[in-house]
């Protein structure tokens, strides 16, 4: 594969034609190297290893999102073994699995990079994907000569290389979150910045212990933004509330908005925040039947001067303006980035 320039002018730039960015899950997980980010046993392997079910036979992932033709997966599985792995394959029950899915159970740190190597090279044009779990496992020992940043960051790197000789492969690394996290998502990545700095996708996955769901926040150099409300089955199966992108965004947004207020104020701020367009009293209280009218216009008068929710007119409600992310669940497994658009509000993702 010709390999692109390094120096190049502007004319020559625009000129060109770019394949299209191929997704993991499309709007979440974009090929290149994804670094998905959790406390320890929140559940971020069985949200891989059921993503690996999905992606080897080409089912939805997250019990609603389309992830295109089957591909090969290989899951460095480096915490488990194969009881382990059997036994939660069993719990999450897939109709089928083939050998396109792949383990490896133990690995030496320098093993890892030529691994993920052959692995991408012998299954090129197939979109293969390699679910590091986890990266703390294959971290090398900080050299004499070099910092934690410059240590961690040349490692990451080195990883992302095995995906960027590859277009349309991918690199997923399971890592554990920080004890205590800033303002910023991002802060809760463990160790230095070098480790999130040199991936092209972070998601940052929290729940709270004994609660069944979750939000997983998303930035991306190739994806919206977005924060997604996902649900967390007896079986250890993740799915995004609502079955949808653009559900699960509208639910991230109603838990976000409804922190902190009882349980009839979170059911009314979640029917609004739910609905396709501004939703009238009679709606609400005929979906919420239980509250009684009276308390329903006290409810609806706070959220309002709380700011939780808006009344664009008169009897009528509404989220709050947020961040929209991408909503690709109905379409292919691959964005439009070949296309240029000039002087829009396009937005491609942040880097």
């Amino acid at each position: 594969m010709t390999r692109p320039p390094t120096n190049f002018d502007a004319r020559w730039l625009m000129e060109q034609e770019f394949p299209p960015t191929q997704y993991v899950i499309p709007g979440i997980i974009p090929e290149g190297m994804t670094l998905l980010v959790a406390a320890p046993k929140i559940g971020k392997s069985w949200l891989v290893l059921g993503l690996a079910l999905s992606l080897h036979v080409g089912e939805k992932a997250l019990g609603g999102v389309p992830t295109g033709a089957p591909r090969p997966v290989l899951y460095l599985a480096l915490e488990d073994g194969p009881r382990r792995l059997q036994q939660r394959i069993r719990t999450l029950n897939p109709e089928v699995v083939t050998p396109r899915l792949e383990f490896v159970t133990a690995l030496d740190g320098g093993q890892v990079i030529p691994a993920i190597k052959e692995f991408i090279s012998r299954n090129i044009d197939q979109n293969p994907v390699v679910i590091l779990d986890t990266l703390g496992k294959v971290l090398p020992s900080t050299a004499a000569t070099k910092s934690q940043y410059a240590a961690d960051y040349d490692f990451l790197g080195a990883l992302k290389a095995t995906t960027d000789a590859e277009p349309g492969s991918s690199l997923i690394i399971v890592h554990h979150t920080r004890k205590s996290g800033g303002a910023d998502f991002l802060d809760a990545v463990s160790g230095t910045q070098g480790i999130a700095g040199a991936a092209d996708t972070v998601l940052v996955l929290r729940r709270e212990r004994q609660e069944q769901s979750a939000t997983l926040h998303v930035t991306s150099r190739d994806a919206r933004e977005g924060e997604y409300a996902l649900l967390l089955s007896d079986s250890g199966a993740w799915a995004l509330n609502g079955g949808g992108l653009e559900a699960a965004r509208a639910a991230a947004d109603a838990l976000k908005v409804s922190a902190g207020v009882g349980d009839r104020m979170a059911d009314i701020i979640g029917v609004i925040y739910q609905a396709d367009a501004p939703v009238s009293r009679q709606e609400i209280q005929h979906l919420l039947p239980t509250i009684p009218t009276t308390q329903l216009d006290v409810y609806l008068k706070r959220a309002v001067d709380a700011k939780r929710i808006t009344k664009p007119a008169r009897g009528l409600y509404g989220p709050v303006s947020s961040v929209r992310s991408v909503s690709s669940e109905e379409g292919s497994n691959t964005s439009n980035g070949s296309n240029t658009r000039y002087g829009s509000d396009v937005f491609e993702g942040v880097a």
